[in-house]
């Protein structure tokens, strides 16, 4: 069975420093424990992909928790960790760029691993909940599809929706 090591963001990412990648593992770490998941729990994928994979992250800590304590911050970021990595081992995409307010995504995807041509070829928008049901993923998943317009063009998006509490992640491109 395939393993979802969060740790790996702490190697970084062309659109990610390894100290952010960290912190990102961190806050889906935060976010798996609180919901009393440990190491090596199983999240299903579905949608785009249909896959189960088990989730490794770094220790969580008394200072993690305190530093994740703002629970709707540490669940976004969280949930970002856990979508760039299912971009990069599921779909074969980098994040290559973060993408600025306004433009209905988070990041511009690429395929470039060496990093020399750091073309745009798809979108990611990310969006995490701490606890709920599948209907609120769902849910979540078609409010993202909509909220991507301001960028519409011939590049495809993907959506992806982590949620900590079973977990489940669903992917859908557009």
């Amino acid at each position: 069975m395939l393993v979802l090591d969060l740790n790996d963001l702490g190697s970084g990412l062309p659109a990610i420093t390894p100290n952010f990648g960290k912190a990102l593992a961190e806050a889906a770490g935060v976010c798996l424990e609180s919901q009393g998941h440990s190491q090596l729990t199983l999240l299903t994928i579905r949608g785009h992909i249909v896959s189960e994979q088990q989730m490794a992250w770094p220790q969580v800590t008394a200072q993690a928790r305190r530093t994740w304590g703002d629970s709707e911050e540490a669940t976004e970021y969280g949930a970002t960790g856990v979508a760039v990595l299912m971009a990069r081992n599921e779909l074969g995409y980098l994040v290559i760029e973060r993408s600025s307010k306004g433009t209905g995504v988070d990041y511009w995807l690429g395929d470039d691993a060496s990093g020399l041509s750091l073309e745009r070829k798809a979108r990611l928008e990310i969006s995490g909940i701490r606890s709920g049901s599948s209907n609120d993923v769902r849910a979540r998943v078609r409010q993202k599809l909509q909220q991507k317009l301001p960028s519409d063009g011939s590049l495809p998006v993907y959506v992806v929706v982590v949620e900590f509490g079973t977990p489940l992640a669903e992917v859908q491109k557009k």
